[in-house]
C-alpha cells in the first residue's frame, strides 16, 4: 500500500480539519509505521485527483476512486471481492464470523436473518431510546454552560446509553462498562495494521497488539453470552429490543435460528459499529458546526422551530432536513469507515487496468468523498450539497457502503444522529476552542484525536 510523508502543511485556515495526504510512497516497513499512527496516511493527495492508482508494497494494490469501478466491486462482482484478509485478521477477534466479515452462504443466512430487525418499523419504535439518551445528554452538556467540553467523549457515552438500551434493555448480568472499556481497548491496541498483515502472514501468527486485548476480549464475550442465555430463560419483553428480535429471527429460506455465539457475534457487531459510528458522525457535526458559525445559528433556528423546548422525536425527523444534511455532509468529510479493502478473487479489469487474483483492492472513502472530479470545492463544509441528495451520484458518496452489504445499521444511524443533534443545537451554543482543533486519525474508524473540545453556552433566540 502507498504511503507519502513528506513535511505536513498546514490546512488552509478557512477549511475544516483534514488529513494532510502526501506524495512520496514508502515500503513495508514504513507503510506499517504510518498505518500505525493513521490508516489515511497510506492516500497519497493524487488519490483525490484520479480514478485508480496501482502499485506494489509487499502485495499488489489497487486503489480505486472511480464511482463505476465502485459499483463494480461493492454491488456487480460483490462475491468476486470480499472483505481482504486485514481486515478480517483485524476483526476476528472481536466479532467472530458475524455478519460484518462473513463471506458467501455463511453470510446470506445470517443477513436474511438479522434484515427484518432493522426494518423501518422496528428502528423507528426503538427511537424513544434515543430521545431520552438525547436528554440525558442535553443535561450533561448543560452541566458545561460557559466552559470548554470535550464533546467526542460526552457523544460516545450518549450513543453506547442507546445502543446497550436498545440490545440488552434489562441489563440483565450485561456489565456495560466491562464492555465499554473492553471496545475502547480493542480499538485502541488491537485494531491496528501490524506489518505482518501487509506481509501477508497468515492469522495464527501472533499480533503482539491483539495479543494483549485477547483477555478483555475474551471477558466482554462471556459477559454478552451470560446476558444473552439469561434472556432465554426470562423471554421477550413486553416492547422487544434487538435481542429479543434476533433470538426470534430465523432465516426464512432455511428455518436456521442463531446460536448462541452467532448471536453474541453479532450483538457485539451492533455495539461497537452502533455507537461508534453514531458518536463520530455526532462528534464531527459539532465540530462544524463550532467551525461555521452561521450555518449553526440555521440549524438551531430550524431545530428550535419544530421542538420548542422539547427533545426531537423520530416523528419530527421529517420538518428537519437541514439536521439532516449537516449530518450527510458531516458523513461526506469524515466518513467513520474511511478506508476499505478488499481481495480480489478472479482476474478482472477496473478502469481497464488488470487486476490480478489475491491483488488487494482499496476503496479509499476518505478519498472519494473530497475528490476534485466528484465535488465542488471538496474540503469545505456546505450542506447544500444535499438539499438534493438524489441529484448526487449513488457511488460517489458511500458513508454506509452499497450493494447487497450495504450497512444493515444505516437508517437506525441516521435516525439516531438526527434526534440527538437536534436536540442538542436546539438547546446549546457551541464555539471552537482556541489550540484545540481535532485531528482526523484512522485507526478502525475514523476518530478526532485529542477529542472535540467545543466551548459550551446556553443557545438564545436568535442566535
Amino acid at each position: 500500500m502507498p504511503t507519502q510523508l513528506a513535511a505536513d502543511a498546514p490546512a488552509p485556515q478557512n477549511l475544516p480539519a483534514r488529513v494532510p495526504l502526501h506524495n512520496r510512497p514508502l515500503g513495508i516497513l514504513a507503510s506499517a509505521r504510518a498505518g500505525q499512527k493513521n490508516v489515511l496516511a497510506l492516500i497519497p493527495e493524487i488519490a483525490t485527483r484520479q480514478p485508480m492508482l496501482s502499485g506494489r508494497t509487499g502485495k499488489r494494490w489497487h486503489m480505486v476512486m472511480d464511482p463505476g469501478a465502485l459499483k463494480r466491486v461493492l454491488r456487480d462482482k460483490v462475491e468476486d471481492y470480499p472483505k481482504s484478509t486485514v481486515t478480517k485478521l483485524i476483526l476476528e477477534q472481536a466479532i467472530g464470523d458475524s455478519l460484518f466479515v462473513a463471506e458467501g452462504a455463511e453470510w446470506l443466512w445470517q443477513r436474511r436473518t438479522a434484515a427484518p430487525v432493522f426494518s423501518h418499523r422496528n428502528v423507528a419504535a426503538l427511537a424513544p431510546v434515543m430521545t431520552a439518551a438525547a436528554e440525558r445528554s442535553s443535561a450533561r452538556i448543560a452541566a458545561s454552560t460557559g466552559r470548554a467540553a470535550d464533546l467526542f467523549a460526552e457523544m460516545v457515552a450518549a450513543t453506547f446509553d442507546v445502543i446497550s438500551d436498545v440490545t440488552f434493555s434489562g441489563g440483565e448480568g450485561f456489565d456495560r462498562a466491562a464492555v465499554h472499556r473492553a471496545i475502547e481497548g480493542y480499538i485502541g491496541h488491537a485494531a491496528k495494521v501490524s506489518v505482518l498483515d501487509l506481509l501477508g502472514l497468515p492469522g495464527w501468527v501472533p499480533r503482539p497488539g491483539r495479543v494483549m486485548a485477547g483477555k478483555a476480549m475474551r471477558e466482554m464475550k462471556r459477559i454478552a453470552d451470560d446476558a444473552i442465555e439469561a434472556r432465554r430463560k426470562a423471554g421477550r419483553r413486553n416492547v422487544p429490543d434487538l435481542l429479543d428480535l434476533l433470538l426470534e429471527g430465523e432465516d426464512p429460506k432455511s428455518g436456521r435460528k442463531m446460536t448462541t455465539s452467532e448471536l453474541r457475534d453479532n450483538l457485539l457487531t451492533f455495539i461497537v459499529a452502533g455507537h461508534e459510528t453514531t458518536a463520530l458522525t455526532l462528534s464531527w457535526a459539532l465540530y462544524l458546526c463550532a467551525f461555521d458559525p452561521a450555518i449553526q445559528a440555521q440549524a438551531h433556528d430550524e431545530a428550535r422551530r419544530v421542538l420548542g423546548g422539547r427533545a426531537a422525536t423520530q416523528a419530527d425527523i421529517a420538518r428537519l432536513p437541514l439536521i439532516r444534511q449537516i449530518i450527510d455532509e458531516t458523513l461526506r468529510l469524515y466518513p467513520p469507515a474511511a478506508f476499505l479493502s478488499r481481495t480480489a478473487q478472479v482476474a478482472d479489469a477496473l478502469c481497464g487496468r488488470e487486476i490480478h487474483r489475491g491483488d488487494t483492492v482499496i476503496l479509499p472513502i476518505y478519498a472519494l468523498h473530497r475528490h476534485h472530479m466528484l465535488w465542488e470545492n471538496p474540503d469545505q463544509f456546505n450542506p447544500a450539497r444535499f438539499v438534493d441528495a438524489k441529484a448526487i451520484d449513488r457511488f460517489s458518496y458511500l458513508p454506509f457502503g452499497d450493494g447487497p452489504r450495504v450497512c444493515i445499521g444505516a437508517n437506525f444511524a441516521l435516525q439516531e444522529a438526527v434526534i440527538i443533534l437536534a436536540t442538542l443545537l436546539a438547546r446549546h451554543r457551541f464555539s471552537l476552542v482556541e489550540g484545540k482543533a481535532p485531528k482526523p486519525v484512522m485507526i478502525l474508524t475514523l476518530r478526532p484525536e485529542g477529542g472535540v473540545w467545543l466551548q459550551v453556552e446556553a443557545a438564545q433566540a436568535g442566535m
